[in-house]
């Protein structure tokens, strides 16, 4: 079992100095807050060894450097990259059937909507579909159907209206 009170004193007694330092590598007081915040929880998931580390703090303080550096030189080639390429395409709007379709199958149970997000869209098999939401075959196939056919009673609503509304 983790020492909780141990951390939280080191966290309590120690984050104030760390982001100070961190702030200043960075000059960016949110990249910092959250570099500083993943050396925390890296200390925290390693805490049985940082805790018995010559210095705790300076752990925390060289992971926060690190974890600041690294989104530095990740954003400084992501630059590059635009740079080299320019902007993305801009992607086009979703069609009016697609919309219709994503709000239809929000509006069906969640058991039916991931069977068919994963045998329709994402292309499993009903076999792996079973696997992989631990249900029996039998029941991935009723799922597919109440499914289907709930969605042909939402899209043909959906339809209705918009012939109604023009």
């Amino acid at each position: 079992m983790p020492d909780t009170e141990g951390f939280d004193e080191f966290y309590r007694c120690s984050r104030q100095r760390v982001l100070g330092y961190v702030y200043l590598l960075t000059g960016d007081r949110s990249e910092a807050q959250d570099a500083v915040q993943e050396a925390y929880v890296r200390a925290w998931q390693r805490w049985s060894t940082v805790r018995d580390h010559h210095d705790p703090e300076s752990w925390v303080r060289v992971v926060a450097a690190r974890v600041a550096v690294s989104r530095w030189r990740s954003l400084r080639s992501r630059a590059r990259a635009y740079l080299r390429h320019g902007p993305a395409d801009e992607a086009a709007p979703p069609s009016t059937d697609t919309v219709a379709v994503v709000a239809a199958l929000r509006r069906l149970p969640e058991e039916q909507r991931t069977a068919i997000a994963l045998h329709y869209l994402v292309g499993l098999p009903v076999a792996e579909v079973a696997r992989e939401t631990r249900a029996p075959v039998g029941t991935v196939k009723a799922r597919l159907s109440r499914g289907r056919a709930a969605l042909a009673d939402l899209l043909a609503i959906i339809d209705s209206k918009e012939a109604i509304d023009a």
